[in-house]
């Protein structure tokens, strides 16, 4: 099952193994069940602490890896490779033994959470989110007995995907009822099953003292913003509803400078432990609501906790943009979705819709064309926005149609999931309707700024207005990234003028005492 190289990568890592672990394959002779007893025997043969099983359960194909001394389970229902292969390998680390690196008061959280939580997490294996919901649930299973957790590809077992209605992963159950839907962490898995978490977390932030530079958001340019800060020797911290922003929804990275190619997840990773490398605060899981002075500029979080600061640094990033027609709130997650790299396995051999014609429409049609039956672009003006590149590969495929002057005016559905979406042709206002299992919406980002309206200047499409230095319409209040006005939204760029903000309120501090800072806010 696995090749050479892969097999020497795993026999290093499962060198880490320090106590035995049990492999639990559930296998019939269907060729995927094959394929499992395969990998299962290849993991086996690479260490001597690993032992095979067979059984009938209640998923075929399915495998589970079990501590025989702890009796913690966690289960891959389905062939675990593509992303969740990296899952499975943390799996085996973690039931072994092999130290997990959590927090020691996360870890005794886990630990001692009171009731038994089953989780289901239905996934596909081209998405690049599944994982760090899929390993941040495996890690609590691998902590507490009480836990367990199962990793159910979606496009392998459809009927039961279909029998639960699920059309957007990763989907998560506890207990057999809906728990979440999409990314999630530890952190917010624990507020929702610890209900005294989130007011303890308030009360610690609280007694923060105030630091020089606060950086709000996680992306790649709070994370560069926070970087240059914390070099600087100015006592920094980091907000961040989630660590990664949009970039941890990034399949394909093929234009950063210097790295061939990587993916979004792997460079969120690297982007946060390298802020970890310095003395930066970090408060994950954390939402900003308000932005005010009380001498030192003040931002108050979602949980009511109040951090204060010498300077803040806005790169709150920015979010998929919406279609706002009748019904897409309705079918959100049940047909109608922002991910096709996610999703688009639950769509096999169905027919698609993607709404938008830029590089990252005509991407996701000829991605999602190797998957589905058909796939119908609709673009709102006269012309493709896309590379030209990218449009000759779309001509090219036979299953893909492409209307322009479409302005998309409905989504339609049987109350339970998507049929087809209503669409008027700009060009001669005829109404026209395409009959769909799912529509994916690509038609660009909105600023993560409402929270900031009447506080900051505003272009008027929400981008946070700033100067060659980072420099917002306040003194001391810095922005950076997709959050702002400027033109070009990319990451290399986001990098950039997170550091240059950084400088900025470098620069700024050095020239203000506190004095002067407390008068300018005061007038």
């Amino acid at each position: 099952m696995l090749d050479a190289n892969l097999k020497n990568q795993l026999q290093t890592y499962l060198q880490n193994l320090k106590r035995p672990v049990e492999l639990v394959v559930s296998a019939d002779e269907s060729k995927k069940s094959q394929e499992l007893k395969s990998l299962a025997q290849d993991i086996v043969s690479l260490s001597s602490l690993v032992s095979l099983k067979e059984t009938q359960g209640e998923r075929t194909p399915a495998m589970t890896v079990i501590n025989p001394e702890l009796n913690t389970q966690i289960s891959f229902a389905g062939l675990p490779m593509g992303h969740e292969f990296t899952s499975l390998v943390l799996a085996l680390l973690h039931t072994g033994g092999h130290p997990i690196k959590l927090s020691d008061d996360i870890i005794e959280q886990i630990r001692n959470l009171p009731g038994k939580y089953a989780f289901e997490t239905y996934v596909s294996l081209t998405c690049q989110n599944c994982p760090d919901v899929v390993q941040a649930l495996n890690m609590m299973a691998a902590i507490n007995p009480n836990i367990t957790n199962v990793m159910i590809d979606g496009a392998l077992f459809q009927d039961e995907v279909a029998s639960r209605n699920i059309m957007a992963v990763p989907s998560v159950y506890l207990n057999g009822e809906v728990f979440a839907a999409g990314r999630i962490s530890i952190g917010e898995i624990l507020n929702k099953l610890d209900t005294n978490a989130a007011s303890r977390k308030a009360d610690e932030i609280n007694e923060k003292a105030p630091f020089e530079v606060l950086v709000v958001g996680g992306g790649p340019a709070g994370a560069a913003a926070a970087i240059y800060a914390a070099r600087k020797g100015l006592r920094t911290g980091i907000v961040a509803d989630k660590f990664g922003g949009q970039v941890a929804e990034t399949v394909g990275i093929e234009n950063f400078i210097s790295v061939k190619a990587t993916e979004g997840p792997k460079l969120v990773a690297n982007l946060e432990a390298h802020v970890r490398d310095y003395e930066v605060d970090i408060m994950d899981n954390q939402k900003a609501v308000s932005l005010g002075t009380d001498g030192l500029f003040e931002l108050e979080l979602a949980s009511g906790a109040k951090l204060r600061s010498r300077t803040v640094l806005l790169a709150t990033g920015a979010r998929w943009r919406e279609m706002n027609v009748p019904g897409e709130k309705e079918y959100r997650g049940k047909g109608v979705a922002y991910c096709p790299h996610c999703d688009g396995p639950l769509f096999k051999g169905k027919r698609v819709a993607v709404i938008g014609g830029g590089n990252s429409g005509i991407e996701a049609a000829i991605d999602l064309a190797n998957i589905v039956e058909h796939v119908t672009v609709l673009e709102f003006d006269k012309t493709l926005r896309a590379d030209d590149v990218l449009q000759r590969k779309a001509a090219s495929m036979g299953n893909i149609k492409i209307i322009t002057q479409a302005m998309t005016t409905e989504v339609t559905g049987d109350g339970t999931r998507v049929n087809g979406l209503n669409y008027t042709d700009r060009a001669t206002g005829e109404s026209h309707h395409v009959a769909l299992a799912g529509i994916f919406v690509q038609i660009g980002l909105v600023p993560n700024t409402e929270w900031l309206k009447g506080v900051v200047e505003l272009t008027p499409r929400g981008e946070i207005v700033v100067d060659a230095r980072g420099q917002t319409s306040i003194p001391g209040v810095f922005a950076a990234g997709d959050v702002t006005d400027t033109p070009f939204k990319q990451i290399i760029i986001a990098m950039g003028s997170g550091a240059s903000a950084s400088l900025g309120a470098f620069d700024y501090l050095i020239r203000h005492s506190d004095e002067e800072i407390a008068e300018t806010k005061a007038a």
